[in-house]
């Protein structure tokens, strides 16, 4: 799964790096613990007007929630049945999103039972799959997304058995429908050399840490 990520990239370079028309709106970066129900940067792609750099609330909202609070917080989708859960199969159809991320935190918990946080990341970066539902009406109407998962890969294995699905550069358009169908073959785990991790600070356990020293590796 994905709990908590941060974004580090500045939003001109990120809007840059997707080739996206930014928004006026977005969220204030570096973030080092963005939470879920919290504000995220999204590409958008597939309109005529060219890809967009926007906010939405990481959180997805399917039609028929009479509140946001109406049922379970979707903030992730499993790629395994993304197509046949009513809240998502309309989504991964057409309304495909990218979610940019400096990286993603998980945890491990030891013999105490005691949770530690890893920061799992690359080189730069992370484009993961996401999907959209516009929620609500009028000035209650809000954008909400959720990340793709999958199952770990063997790298990613001895720490949580679900992993984001990152979409490389390449296969950005198809993700997004700019390229026609055949998305669905993008839902698998990221090869083994692309992710990184390391130990972090338990000071991240709490959503209100804040600080690049969030992501700084202990031994």
């Amino acid at each position: 799964m994905c709990g908590r990520f941060a974004i580090t990239l500045p939003n001109d370079a990120m809007a840059q790096m997707f080739g996206a028309m930014p928004a006026n709106d977005l969220p204030e970066v570096p973030n080092y613990n963005v939470c879920p129900t919290t504000k995220i940067h999204v590409v958008l792609g597939g309109s005529d007007i060219g890809r967009r750099l926007v906010s939405m609330r990481w959180g997805f909202l399917p039609s028929w929630y009479k509140s946001p609070s109406d049922g379970p917080l979707l903030i992730n989708a499993r790629g395994e049945t993304i197509a046949e859960k009513p809240a998502f199969r309309n989504a991964c159809r057409a309304r495909r999103c990218l979610i940019p991320v400096s990286g993603f935190y998980e945890w491990t918990k030891d013999a105490a039972g005691e949770r530690w946080p890893w920061f799992i990341h690359s080189h730069g970066t992370l484009a993961l799959a996401g999907v959209w539902q516009s929620w609500g009406q009028g000035e209650e109407q809000v954008n909400t997304c959720a990340v793709v998962t999958t199952a770990a890969n063997e790298t990613m294995s001895d720490i949580h058995h679900r992993m984001p699905v990152v979409i490389d550069e390449e296969d950005w358009g198809l993700w997004l429908g700019e390229k026609g169908h055949g998305a669905a073959t993008l839902m698998s785990a990221a090869r083994e050399d692309l992710l990184s991790f390391h130990r972090v600070d338990r000071e991240v356990n709490s959503n209100r840490a804040a600080g690049a020293e969030l992501i700084e590796p202990i031994k």
